[in-house]
């Protein structure tokens, strides 16, 4: 399942050459944040991606953004927020967050994806999730002790204060450094089929990427005088 999810990803991360005929501007292709936050990436740019496992969208440009991040290589921090939309104790938030905790995200993560999306598995109650991720080889004793752990906790409810912070209301959205948001939504045009919509968003973080490594040069070298 990966190799082709990957190939693919790849083909159409090519094809985002020339996508757009101009800069991306402000306010029609990307949001600037009215409350960022610093990164805490050092010289890198921080880059996260608001998602849930249950959304289409998110299922669909998954592997489009895994290529982009590979070729994006130093450049950038990347990490994932599960939007947690049925409150604080969200199943599949709380799965996602605790497999992260166990370093387990890249065995589990497509495999998730293709089990609600292919396969029409809802996965959306804790015993289920659980059931799953064990029948997919982690330890169970491990995946609860986690699961329960303060760590966890706390990170659930980061994530939430973030989302909070951002005013975020859907997904697939990324935000970069703490002060950009864009998504196939924004990015795209009405009408647009949705790999053009997605091939669209990977430009303008290109863009947003580059311009906060000059934002990020720009504070380190002033913080020097």
């Amino acid at each position: 399942m990966r190799f082709p999810r990957l190939l693919l990803a790849a083909t159409l991360l090519a094809a985002t050459v020339g996508a757009f005929a101009a800069e991306p501007q402000s306010g029609v292709d990307y949001s600037v944040l009215s409350a960022p936050t610093r990164a805490e990436a050092g010289k890198k740019v921080d880059v996260v991606e608001f998602f849930m496992y249950s959304c289409p969208h998110c299922n669909a440009i998954d592997p489009l953004m895994a290529a982009w991040v590979k070729k994006q290589g130093d450049k950038i921090n990347f990490h994932r927020v599960h939007m947690q939309m049925s409150g604080p104790a969200d199943p599949q938030a709380h799965a996602y967050v605790t497999l992260e905790a166990m370093g387990k995200v890249d065995a589990l993560h497509e495999k998730i994806f293709h089990a609600v999306h292919v396969e029409r598995n809802r996965l959306n109650k804790d015993d289920t999730l659980e059931a799953f991720i064990v029948k997919n080889g982690v330890d169970k004793a491990k995946y609860e002790e986690y699961f329960n752990s303060f760590a966890v906790q706390t990170k659930m409810k980061r994530g939430a204060q973030l989302i909070t912070q951002y005013k975020l209301d859907s997904v697939p959205s990324i935000v970069v450094n703490g002060h950009y948001a864009t998504s196939p939504a924004q990015a795209g045009r009405p009408g647009q089929p949705e790999v053009q919509s997605q091939q669209a968003t990977l430009q303008v973080l290109d863009a947003l990427v580059a311009k906060s490594q000059l934002e990020n040069g720009a504070v380190a070298k002033a913080g020097k005088k």
